[in-house]
């Protein structure tokens, strides 16, 4: 039964990633303001603990806190939340709106148990983050160093001073709010944290209320008077004001002894409009640096782009006004000015393992089709940070989705290298469907293995993975079965020359050819290395990424590219009279997955460097890993295809005798 609830909800928020918002504003899609009036109960969230120095994620629980009045219940989650470890779920925090509470006591807990108090130590050593969401905003924390305002989401746990531990079990919250504006939601439809939907009325009679805006969060270390705490309830008040200081830490905790946690709440009406309540968390560090190096790399690579397709139209079109001058006799005599030409009936001359290629170009377009799919959407704010898990979940439908056009692809190429022949085209279909899932679920079932042995959040549900796999066999394979039946009945390319039985004997070169194939990607890294720090930056260091926009552009400019330099390449292989350059044309394009891997490696060794335990490192490369087959598939199709359409568009071109 809990398995049939978890499939239909995952049903329904990917069926809902299909509905466009209708907004009045220029706030973020997927989310409404809720009008809360005087009173009001506002209701606080807890997510996972989160540490940069672990990556490791866990349950708010497994510490020893105050645990809610009416059980803890886990909030309606999707499947992007759960794949990216967020566990949303109640907590004991009550506030009402527009009324200031002080010295409010949650709980007082049991003496600490060996277990407890370990578990304790190891959250403080390991730097974990508590995350409290309130109107689906999380909780930021201000600290001043140097002179400087850092901003941060969360709280930690507790801080260690002199080999003491100490809790920070005070927690001082200010919500931010603004008076509600009518004009301003009217015509709103979409879901959020509200209950009501707001619609066009008459609202002459409407009571004014609030929204919130901002939530913020400064937690202390109090050591509170244990003669003070008797016959005390929850939320009741405690007798003597409490000072918070976050300059100072007091209570230390050890093993068999109490914490008692308290917290205060106080409301200011603020001046941020509800559209713009989200500023604070897209703000990005180094935004300037970001926005200039992005634009200078943009420019360095159509200047290199521009100048290599000159260069090639250039060459390409000499070349054939000089065979077009020629005779065959002439032909004969400048074989060395006409290299390309002699591999003419071995150039299309089937690659080495041709259903392996056809399943990894079809894979490679469907992962490049997601990619520019969900970005685009992004882009436009339909997977902002309002909606948590929106991103994944998008990415997840578009990838099954697009299982036709893998389908279509396969066989449709697979067709172009047998000359037609559709008898095969189930088992290409078939081998579409399974290659790439099946490497993810493989790399997943072994990162999973390790995150459920830490019993840490971030291991994904087993209700989950049998979704995962329902999904697989329900939608991505059927589709990619009907898009290779239909590619039977499409038209494939046919060679404008005849191939020979025996193939052509390729000379003998000074350097191996494959060392400039791997060379080739640096071109197409350094169009996406800049952009790739601030993606590597908001996965593993917790930084909101939102410059989507860009990121559209730099897939654009990675596709120009990588397309490009496959053409030189292919081109400069047959000038050689190297016909073999199927497998070559995908890794020229595709050789760009090696510098991001290696790129990675750079940014655990550097970025990461406080990353505790060799759980951590493997999770880091194995989700590392499985980017970079992504990339590899992606960009090597665009390679290929290229080459293909290229190779065929130049021999149909001349005149063959």
């Amino acid at each position: 039964m809990g398995l049939f609830h978890s499939f239909k909800n995952i049903v329904l928020v990917l069926v809902s990633c299909l509905f466009v918002k209708i907004v009045n504003g220029y706030y973020l899609p997927g989310s409404f303001p809720h009008k809360y009036h005087v009173g009001d109960q506002l209701n606080v969230k807890v997510n996972s603990l989160t540490s940069i120095d672990t990556e490791i994620p866990y349950g708010y629980y497994t510490l020893p806190v105050c645990k809610p009045l009416e059980g803890i219940k886990d909030k309606a989650e999707n499947i992007g939340e759960l794949l990216m470890g967020d566990r949303i779920e109640n907590s004991p925090y009550r506030f009402r709106m527009f009324k200031n509470e002080t010295e409010i006591i949650l709980c007082k807990s049991n003496p600490l148990s060996s277990d407890e108090f370990k578990t304790l130590k190891q959250r403080i050593d390991e730097m974990y983050q508590v995350n409290l969401n309130l109107d689906n905003l999380p909780a930021i924390r201000y600290t001043k160093k140097d002179g400087y305002f850092l901003r941060w989401t969360g709280y930690p746990v507790g801080i260690k001073v002199n080999d003491v531990y100490y809790v920070f079990n005070h927690l001082k919250f200010m919500v931010l709010v603004h008076k509600y504006e009518h004009y301003n939601v009217v015509g709103v439809i979409g879901t959020g944290d509200g209950a009501e939907l707001i619609t066009q009325s008459n609202q002459t009679n409407v009571v004014d209320g609030y929204m919130v805006v901002g939530f913020e969060v400064q937690p202390c270390s109090v050591n509170h008077d244990v003669s003070l705490l008797k016959n005390i309830e929850p939320y009741g008040k405690y007798a003597k004001p409490i000072k918070c200081d976050p300059a100072s830490v007091a209570m230390a905790v050890n093993e068999g002894r109490s914490v008692t946690y308290t917290y205060e709440v106080s409301f200011i009406t603020s001046d941020i409009k509800w559209p713009s309540r989200w500023d604070a968390y897209l703000k990005m560090e180094g935004a300037k640096v970001h926005w200039f190096s992005i634009l200078n790399s943009l420019m360095v690579i159509m200047f290199l782009a521009s100048v290599v397709l000159v260069i090639m139209l250039r060459t390409i079109r000499r070349d054939l006004a000089h065979y077009k001058e020629l005779d065959e006799a002439q032909t004969q005599m400048n074989e060395e000015l006409s290299g390309w030409k002699l591999v003419v009936s071995d150039v299309f001359r089937a690659p080495n393992h041709p259903k392996l290629l056809c399943v990894m170009v079809a894979d490679g377009c469907r992962i490049l089709g997601m990619a520019v799919a969900t970005i685009f959407f992004a882009a436009l704010g339909f997977m902002s940070p309002a909606s948590r898990g929106a991103l994944i979940s998008g990415m997840l439908m578009f990838y099954l989705l697009l299982g036709f056009v893998a389908g279509f692809v396969a066989v449709w190429l697979h067709r172009t290298l047998v000359a037609g022949n559709s008898r095969r085209w189930f088992s290409v279909s078939s081998r579409v469907a399974c290659f790439f899932p099946g490497i993810s679920f493989l790399i997943l079932t072994i990162l999973n293995s390790l995150l459920w042995a830490s019993q840490s959040t971030g291991a994904i549900p087993f209700t989950t993975f049998i979704i995962l796999i329902l999904l697989w066999f329900c939608i991505s394979v059927p589709l990619t079965l009907i898009g290779g039946l239909v590619a039977t009945r499409a038209r494939y390319i046919e060679y404008p020359v005849r191939t020979n039985q025996i193939p052509r004997e390729i000379p003998a070169h000074k350097f191996p050819s494959w060392i400039l194939v791997l060379g080739a990607g640096t071109l197409p890294f350094g169009t996406l290395f800049i952009e790739l720090f601030f993606i590597m930056s908001s996965i593993w260091l917790g930084r909101v990424y939102y410059v989507f926009g860009f990121l559209f552009v730099v897939l654009v400019l990675l596709v120009t590219v990588c397309a490009e330099v496959s053409l030189v390449l292919t081109y400069m292989h047959l000038c050689v009279e190297d016909w073999k350059w199927w497998w070559k044309s995908f890794f020229a394009s595709g050789s760009v997955s090696i510098y991001i891997f290696l790129y990675s490696v750079n940014y655990l060794v550097f970025d990461l460097k406080s990353l505790n335990g060799s759980a951590s490192a493997i999770i880091y490369l194995g989700y590392s890993l499985l980017m970079v087959i992504a990339v590899m598939l992606a960009t090597g199709a665009v390679g290929l295809l290229t080459s293909l359409f290229f190779v065929h568009r130049l021999f149909s071109s001349v005149k063959i005798d």
